[in-house]
């Protein structure tokens, strides 16, 4: 299932499952998950770490774990 929308002045686009899985984020519900503001990728997650989330963004970030994962 994908999930999309702001938290904070940040957009995001979440894909998260019923269960966990090894792709998933801490093997979480999460196997992709963007983070932007600006157009800029802040956090970028698929299946593995493109961009780890930067310090501004880890409130959004562990807002959408405890959220979806």
């Amino acid at each position: 299932m994908w999930s999309e929308g702001k938290i904070d002045g940040y957009d995001f686009c979440v894909k998260h499952f019923e269960e966990g899985s090894i792709f998933g984020i801490d093997e979480g519900r999460i196997s992709k998950l963007n983070i932007r503001k600006d157009g800029i990728d802040l956090c970028d997650y698929d299946r593995g770490w493109d961009v780890e989330p930067v310090a501004e963004v880890m409130p959004v970030y562990e807002k959408l774990l405890k959220k979806f994962n």
